[in-house]
């Protein structure tokens, strides 16, 4: 039984969908992602492989290395702007994460990783603390915070400017 993120209840597959997701060399690939219903609240769920950030259509992993890197040394196949958004995006939701990663560790009575004895660090450091900072560290913290449903949906769309 998988259990739904809202209320705990049987999810059921109820069917799939087509899912494109770019890889770092550019090219695209199709996942066919389960479709999941609860049994309870009737709310639809999707369940997306580690390598799949929400709303996002390139690999975790080109993602991590465009925010983790200085932007010389990036080797992902996609445009400048969408490096940009990137940045400002991850920049933007950190602190969420962050914060996000400690009510679930609450949650779970689990303690970070030690602190270290420097008192000012940046989230992003910081959040490293609860998923390390070896690769992969983007799919760690996508995965509990969405299976906790606490992943915020694309806010871009009803954002004015």
């Amino acid at each position: 039984m998988v259990p739904s993120p809202c209320c705990g209840k049987e999810l059921k597959v109820i069917g799939s969908r087509k899912r494109k997701l770019t890889s770092e060399s550019g090219e695209i690939r199709v996942l066919v992602v389960r479709r999941l219903r609860c049994s309870q609240c009737r709310n639809i769920h999707h369940e997306l492989p580690d390598c799949v950030v929400p709303y996002k259509r390139y690999e975790s992993t080109c993602i991590e290395q465009v925010v983790s890197e200085p932007e010389a040394s990036s080797t992902v196949a996609a445009d400048d702007a969408t490096l940009r958004r990137w940045k400002n995006w991850f920049q933007g939701i950190c602190t969420y994460l962050l914060g996000c990663l400690t009510s679930i560790a609450i949650r779970f009575h689990q303690d970070p990783v030690e602190y270290l004895s420097v008192p000012s660090q940046s989230v992003h450091h910081r959040i490293g603390h609860y998923v390390g900072d070896a690769s992969g560290w983007l799919s760690r913290i996508v995965r509990p915070v969405v299976n906790s449903n606490l992943w915020v949906h694309t806010r871009s769309a009803f954002l004015s400017t």
